[in-house]
């Protein structure tokens, strides 16, 4: 077997389809004992959605999502701000929409693509040598994988057993949360009041009625409270904090108690061994990033694991997943731990302060920065180990340079057909230029593989430069000639460069 991925959750499923689409053979096992009907996350961010299409596994998304085109922040019963709402209709925005239906539709997608999973399967032991992984499953099977990847969440058996480090600490105390279905809700939104914060938001349902309530425990709660105490504590709170005095609980989906923990492991790859999405790194869940930030992981590792396995690069190249990725999820966990302290503290102090700051959110300016950075669309590897330093030429130009997300612009192919460049990309490179792209065509298609590269010209504009864009829609190189390209290939796949556990 080729890769063993261990878990069943979005990152895991993304990385499993991303492999297969590649040709890299994928076993996915989970220990649950099927699919998760419990929520969870909620919110696509839009670099999720950008994701998702390049797999194929976005279509039907945004018709089971809610249309949510604003939040509004209460202070002391009144709303403040509406964020989004500054931003009109226009422009990328996080989908509303439960885990559990991403997970399906990324399910759907492993079937097409002839992957499955195979539940109620536990990973006992792990141990690897220089060709690869010894795998023990619980029942006593044993199996030996070229590559395992631990997608199995915050008590991950892959970083156990790989030895990686997981340091941190815990945010908050004690959260509540409830999916119920509501006769009368309430605005949706964030509230502060004196006794601190209450969120309802809505999730989608054929009735309709189906909503989220989360607020912070207040002080006195049990240990161990059951749902009906969970329900019993946000009722008073909704009207405490909300002032929700109408609110009615018909029943409930889901309850929960849980802490907000930041961690981030020491780094994500130990030999044959690596990490990608809850396994590497838990935060708080403000902003939607926990979901979109594993699917990110698991579109920068399969395209980089797929070259390893096809023998077009050397193991080095793995070394620059975590040198990515590890920083984005560095700076996901600063922001989410200083929203979560400020937005849901318990001081008075505190609580004043976010009261007193929470009216700048209606700056369109101020909006745009927060939603862009949620968005995630904003991430670059500009200062990682494949964007070589530019020319002074391409300072002078201007434009994206090596490591940044390339726009989405128009293209159009050899036979003059029309698409997105994103959309064209489907787990491959672009090689993207205003004229006759020749020798540069040739060597990318050498080095990276006839089949996984095409050639591109924009629509509109000209480009004075070959660009070579990445399966994930980052530029890669740009430059005007084979030379040029041939030295960032050589740097970059490494082949020679094969590194041992």
């Amino acid at each position: 077997m080729t890769v063993l991925v261990v878990g069943a959750g979005p990152t895991g499923l993304s990385l499993a389809c991303g492999l297969l689409v590649q040709g890299v053979p994928v076993r996915v096992v989970d220990s649950a004992a099927g699919p998760a009907a419990t929520s969870r996350a909620l919110g696509l961010q839009p670099r999720g959605q950008e994701v998702l299409r390049r797999l194929g596994a976005f279509d039907g998304l945004p018709q089971r999502a809610v249309d949510i085109r604003a939040t509004g922040i209460h202070v002391a019963g009144r709303k403040v701000v509406d964020v989004g709402a500054a931003l009109g209709s226009d422009g990328p925005r996080m989908l509303w929409i439960p885990q559990t239906e991403v997970e399906a539709r990324l399910r759907a997608r492993l079937a097409e693509l002839g992957g499955s999973v195979e539940w109620g399967v536990a990973v006992r032991s792990l141990v690897q040598d220089a060709d690869g992984v010894d795998v023990e499953l619980a029942g006593g099977e044993r199996l030996h994988a070229a590559w395992a990847i631990g997608c199995d969440g915050a008590h991950s058996q892959v970083r156990k057993s790989a030895g990686i480090g997981f340091p941190g600490a815990s945010v908050l105390e004690r959260f509540l949360l409830a999916d119920v279905h509501l006769e009368r809700a309430g605005a949706a939104g964030t509230f502060l009041g004196t006794g601190g914060q209450f969120v309802a938001m809505p999730l989608p349902h054929p009735d309709g009625d189906l909503w989220r309530l989360m607020a912070p425990a207040p002080d006195g709660m049990g240990s161990e409270p059951d749902e009906a105490e969970i329900l019993r504590l946000l009722s008073r709170l909704a009207v405490e904090r909300a002032g929700f005095t109408q609110l009615r609980v018909k029943g409930a989906e889901w309850t929960s108690v849980f802490r907000f923990h930041r961690r981030l492991a020491d780094s994500y790859r130990s030999g044959r061994m690596l990490l990608a999405g809850d396994a590497a790194h838990i935060h708080s869940p403000l902003g939607g990033q926990g979901l979109n930030t594993g699917i990110g992981d698991a579109e920068n590792l399969a395209f980089k694991l797929a070259l390893v396995i096809s023998g077009r690069a050397g193991e080095s190249l793995l070394d620059t997943y975590t040198a990515e990725r590890r920083p984005v999820a560095k700076s996901v966990l600063a922001a989410t731990s200083f929203g979560t302290k400020l937005g849901f503290a318990e001081k008075r102090a505190v609580q004043l302060l976010f009261a007193a700051t929470a009216p700048v959110l209606r700056m369109p300016i101020v909006q745009r920065r927060l939603l862009r950075a949620s968005s995630q669309l904003g991430i670059s590897y500009r200062h990682g180990p494949l964007a070589a330093a530019p020319a002074r030429r391409v300072r002078a130009l201007g434009g994206p340079r090596a490591g940044d997300r390339m726009p989405n612009i128009w293209t159009r192919d050899a036979a003059g057909r029309r698409g997105r460049l994103h959309d064209r990309l489907e787990a491959g490179w672009a090689l993207l230029a205003s004229g006759t792209a020749g020798d540069c065509a040739r060597v990318a298609s050498e080095r990276l593989g006839e089949a996984n590269v095409r050639v591109l010209a924009p629509e509109t504009g000209s480009l004075p430069e070959v660009c070579l864009v990445r399966p994930d829609a980052h530029l890669a190189w740009r430059g005007t000639g084979i030379d040029e390209l041939t030295r960032w290939l050589d740097a970059a796949l490494a082949p020679g460069r094969v590194t041992r556990p």
